[in-house]
Order: structure tokens, then C-alpha cells, then sequence
């Protein structure tokens, strides 16, 4: 199959973006992801894809948690900065104010809702790590705004592995 097909079909699937926090001791991360889910209502579950070669799986395997920040539509430039990873300065990662939810991620302050989660499973996919967390803590900071998706910004991602990625 044309691998240029592939990216233009996969990427026509509507996906939220947010921030995954995840920390493991000191050392925090926060991850632009695009591959969110709830897939299950009892108990609460929330999966979240990730990169086998990111710092944030690494952070997720050793420390069990991660975090979902839902980040408002009209402020997407926040993804580009966590598309690496995050610099952590005392309570920020890249500058955002951060501060450790009851499993010790990350919560990003200024998200519009954030999903602390506790990993119940982990599926090696081949590229991607698919941890499937429980929700252990949540919140809502602004209930009027719009959270952002893929389609509100000119990132690309899924189909199959392009350069630099």
C-alpha cells in the first residue's frame, strides 16, 4: 500500500490533542499526544499511545501514572513546545506552571480539564506503547472553552513513520 495513502487516511481520523505528564522521582516530562481514549465506564479508563523511544513511556513504565491535560482549541501553539522533551524549572516543564497530582505526575495548571491515571495495562503495538490507566484523581478548570484537536492545528500525526519522526 502507498505509504503517502496511508498518512492521508489515517490523519483524516479526528483525534484530541493533549499533554501527557508523567514523572518517575525528579524528573518530569510533558508530551504532545494525540492518540486519547476513554474505553471503559467501570471502571474509568483512559488509554493514551505513546512512542516506545519517548522519555514519557520511559517515565510512565517506571512510575505507573500519567496525567491528560485537555488544552483550550484556541491556544494549540503549547504542542509544538512539548513535541521534544520538557525542560523542568521547579514547579514548570517549559515554562507552564505544574504542580505533582496524587500519583506524583504532573498536572499542567492551565489546562481546561486534566485525567490523573494509574496504569492497569500496558500493550507493546510496535511503535507505540498503549498504557491503559484508571482514572485515580480529576478536574475541570474552565467548563466554557473548547478543547483542542488535531484539526485545529497543521500537525500531522499517524499513518507510517515519515522523516524526522
Amino acid at each position: 500500500m502507498d505509504p503517502e495513502l496511508i498518512n492521508k487516511v489515517t490523519w483524516k481520523i479526528p483525534n484530541a490533542l493533549a499533554l501527557i505528564g508523567s514523572a518517575s522521582g525528579e524528573e518530569w516530562n510533558g508530551m504532545t499526544a494525540s492518540w486519547v481514549t476513554q474505553v471503559s465506564m467501570e471502571p474509568v479508563l483512559i488509554g493514551v499511545g505513546v512512542d516506545n523511544k519517548a522519555v514519557t513511556h520511559r517515565l510512565i513504565s517506571e512510575s505507573g501514572s500519567f496525567t491528560v491535560n485537555l488544552w483550550p482549541s484556541d491556544d494549540t501553539r503549547v504542542f509544538v513546545k512539548f513535541s521534544r522533551p520538557a525542560t523542568r524549572e521547579g514547579a514548570t516543564l517549559n515554562g507552564r506552571p505544574v504542580r505533582p497530582g496524587v500519583t506524583g505526575a504532573p498536572i499542567f495548571e492551565e489546562s481546561l480539564a486534566w485525567m490523573e491515571c494509574s496504569v492497569r495495562h500496558s500493550i507493546d503495538l510496535g511503535t507505540h506503547t498503549f498504557f491503559v490507566g484508571e482514572l485515580a484523581d480529576a478536574g475541570v478548570n474552565d467548563d466554557e472553552r473548547q478543547a483542542a484537536s488535531m484539526s485545529d492545528t497543521r500537525m500531522k500525526y499517524g499513518g507510517v513513520r515519515r522523516g524526522g519522526h
